[in-house]
């Protein structure tokens, strides 16, 4: 439990209120857990369960109504999440086949097998596409088929979440060409694959098709630590669920992971040995105390 100091200084945070609007709205007092929407994350393949895990308590921690965490193996590699049970869990292609799904995220743990191919394409080839975020190894993927890759240049309402080394693979260069000139290469990442591209790191940017650029300020060294792209996955993935659209969706979530880590930093564990764990607790702390103020 993420328990901060009662005396914390909310002033650098208040801001974020009028930039970030669809944060911070009061929840109806008649709602129930269908208004926040459903989320189906696909990942978590053999030795990697830990990825899909961490994305789905994020994203219940975010406040979406119901999670669904679709692991790529065989059959489920535990009967329910020690500590979160709330999450439902089933296998990757049982997944697949629900229609209650209100958007998705692909990719967290996935792994590069023939059956995660499989399972990516059919995500890309639904008759009636949902809000879907791609990272991690469906990136890989992406970057490795040409069919995969327009697929997904197809697919409405999509964003791609790559860290340089990511982005170099889909846009065939190196992760020191991406990192000498991370502006242009989200503008080449959102116009390829006509999609909202989040390319991660210090000051994350985030592209459109069109040409709009977002530069986030929030964040820390803290977040460089095993499982922090994932649970910024399931951040963006609750709030897409939730009903916001792709590109208010991705800059609330990348800021909201990078000011949720500044907390940590300032308040509570510091940059050394900050856990991505931690760092969705943090966020609905200061999600809820922002919007009490």
């Amino acid at each position: 439990m993420f328990i901060p100091p009662h005396s914390i200084d909310l002033t650098p945070y208040l801001s974020a209120k009028q930039q970030f609007p669809a944060l911070f709205q009061t929840r109806p007092i008649d709602s129930h857990k269908g208004t926040f929407g459903t989320l189906g994350l696909i990942g978590g393949t053999t030795g990697m369960s830990g990825a899909l895990v961490l994305a789905a308590t994020a994203a219940i921690y975010s406040g979406c109504g119901k999670v669904w965490a679709g692991f790529q193996q065989p059959s489920l590699p535990m009967p329910l999440i020690p500590d979160r049970p709330e999450i439902m869990l089933s296998t990757a292609i049982q997944l697949q086949q629900r229609d209650d799904i209100s958007a998705w995220v692909c990719g967290c743990g996935l792994g590069l097998q023939e059956n995660a191919y499989q399972v990516l394409q059919q995500q890309l080839a639904f008759p009636q596409p949902k809000p879907l975020l791609l990272d991690a190894d469906a990136l890989t993927l992406l970057a490795h088929y040409p069919e995969l890759a327009q697929a997904a240049r197809h697919y409405p309402h999509l964003i791609i979440t790559p860290h340089p080394s990511e982005a170099a693979r889909l846009l065939h260069t190196t992760t020191s060409q991406i990192q000498a000139d991370r502006l242009n290469a989200v503008k080449q990442l959102a116009e390829q694959f006509q999609a909202i591209a989040v390319l991660k790191g210090h000051q994350t940017l985030i592209a459109t098709p069109d040409g709009n650029i977002y530069q986030n300020q929030s964040g820390n060294a803290g977040l460089a630590t095993a499982g922090s792209g994932d649970v910024l996955c399931g951040m963006m993935g609750a709030l897409l669920a939730q009903g916001i659209a792709p590109y208010e969706a991705a800059q609330c979530g990348v800021w909201l992971h990078g000011a949720a880590a500044d907390v940590l930093k300032t308040l509570y564990v510091g940059e050394i040995g900050m856990l991505s764990g931690e760092i969705a607790l943090a966020a609905r702390w200061l999600r809820n105390r922002l919007l009490a103020e």
